[in-house]
């Protein structure tokens, strides 16, 4: 047996309901860091085709602005008309690098929650406007861990470049004897290591963060017990009013099950324990029906009813517990009972002492 556990601790899994309406608030397992290491890394691999294009618009437009700078008189029109021409160029050959990375930065965001779209973020709560909570907010395990990994991280990262820039001093040594193009290959080979180093370190710490962040979730979301059982009234019904339903429904049953017994044909019976009470018309029937079944005080009721009204009873035990075990009220015999029911029929139907009987009808259709 499991120790109960204190009142008001969150033990339960959460259910898919629980899950939904957080969804619905808005909260869900999302980390920042795979964000930021997705944008980082796709934009690095962007850069690496985009750069030619880029240094190249770049040298263009200050070759352009710097040629022409004195042509006119700097007026407040040309200013402005300078200005629009600046932006316009400059947003032509950034634009790129933005719609990457909005790109990246929302595929991210889907990959983590799926399609997700809920104003209940935005509604207005008075209670994140309370100064003590909000300082309780910043003061918090949660503020605390966010300020720990973004130490670590800018530690790590500055570790790492310092390794990697230091690797190759003794080259840096040798800029001085180098000419201008190699010089710049030397940097843009050195800050391209830098980068991708940086790159790897920035995906190692969003798995990390990822993991960590759906465990909080989970956590979070656990239940206490009071609340499952809170949750399967809303859901399911009061498991006390569910069990006086099933309860009514059963009463009801058994009342139409036994007022089809004064219309059997035949009840056969364990003798005492066991009572079916079968019902044969071969112009509507292909089988007999059975009508009631019942063990104990309902196999008693079931005799009772049969002798008020004057239907036969008949003792067979085996018989009677196959049809009691094997068929379900309202449904048809199977068909390897056919022979000893038909036999059983034909003794009832002759005891009444018809000359054209229902058994004799019963045999020429098979039963």
């Amino acid at each position: 047996m499991a120790e109960e556990t204190p009142t008001g601790e969150r033990t339960e899994a959460p259910s898919a309901k629980r899950r939904e309406d957080f969804r619905k608030k808005g909260q869900v397992a999302q980390s920042r860091e795979v964000q930021t290491a997705a944008m980082f890394t796709f934009l690095l691999l962007f850069w690496y085709f985009y750069a030619p294009f880029f240094w190249k618009e770049m040298t263009t437009l200050v070759t352009s602005v710097w040629g022409h700078s004195g042509d006119h008189p700097l007026t407040p029109a040309r200013f402005i008309q300078f200005t629009v021409y600046l932006f316009r160029e400059l947003g032509i050959i950034m634009g790129p690098l933005f719609l990457v990375s909005l790109t990246v930065g929302f595929l991210a965001t889907v990959m983590q929650i799926g399609w997700l779209f809920t104003t209940q973020p935005l509604v207005p709560d008075l209670a994140k406007l309370d100064p003590i909570k909000g300082m309780g907010r910043f003061f918090s395990k949660r503020s605390l861990v966010e300020v720990v990994k973004s130490i670590l991280k800018v530690l790590l990262i500055a570790w790492v470049s310092y390794k990697t820039v230091a690797g190759e001093f003794d080259e840096a040594l040798l800029l001085g004897d180098m000419t201008v193009d190699q010089t710049i290959a030397f940097l843009g080979r050195t800050a391209t290591l830098v980068m991708m180093k940086v790159c790897a370190i920035m995906i190692f710490l969003a798995i990390l963060d990822y993991g960590f962040v759906r465990w909080e979730m989970e956590e979070k979301m656990k239940m206490t017990k009071q609340e499952q059982k809170e949750e399967m009234k809303d859901t399911e019904g009061d498991p006390h009013i569910k069990s006086k339903i099933r309860s009514i429904q059963q009463q009801m049953a058994k009342q139409r099950m036994m007022a089809a017994v004064p219309g059997a044909d035949v009840v056969i019976t364990n003798p005492t324990r066991i009572a079916v009470a079968l019902k044969y018309d071969n112009q509507t029937m292909d089988a007999p029906v059975v009508l009631a079944k019942g063990r104990d005080l309902v196999a008693a009721r079931i005799r009772e009813l049969a002798r008020e009204h004057d239907v036969p009873l008949v003792e067979n035990p085996p018989v009677a517990r196959l049809l009691h075990s094997k068929v379900e009220i309202g449904q048809t015999i199977p068909e390897e009972l056919f022979k000893a029911v038909a036999e059983i029929l034909a003794y009832v139907y002759s005891l009444k002492g018809t000359p054209e009987t229902k058994a004799a009808r019963a045999d020429r259709s098979g039963l």
